[in-house]
């Protein structure tokens, strides 16, 4: 599993407009990260996603978006795995 996390995080990573990208656990425990992600913030994103599927039992799990000014952050959980990637805002 670990070469295919990585190759994950790798193609991720070097999307169009991605700055960093995040994996955790269900625990919040980081298995990977990429670009300006930080590893601190793995239980936080976590966090969130447990949040957010609450709002909707049984229902898929959600796509959470956080935006600033500055920066976006998409927070999505699959199969236990909680994927955080952080995107710069596009600029035309």
């Amino acid at each position: 599993m670990e070469k295919g996390l990585e190759k994950c995080l790798d193609e991720v990573s070097h999307s169009q407009g991605v700055s960093g990208v995040l994996c955790s656990d269900n625990q919040g425990l980081c298995l990977g990260v990429r670009g300006k992600a930080s590893a601190s913030s793995s239980g936080v994103i976590s966090a969130v996603a447990e949040k957010a599927a609450m709002l909707e039992p049984g229902s898929p799990q959600p796509v959470v978006l956080l935006e600033s000014d500055t920066s976006q952050c998409l927070i999505h959980r699959s199969n236990g795995v909680t994927l955080g990637v952080f995107k710069s805002p596009e600029t035309t």
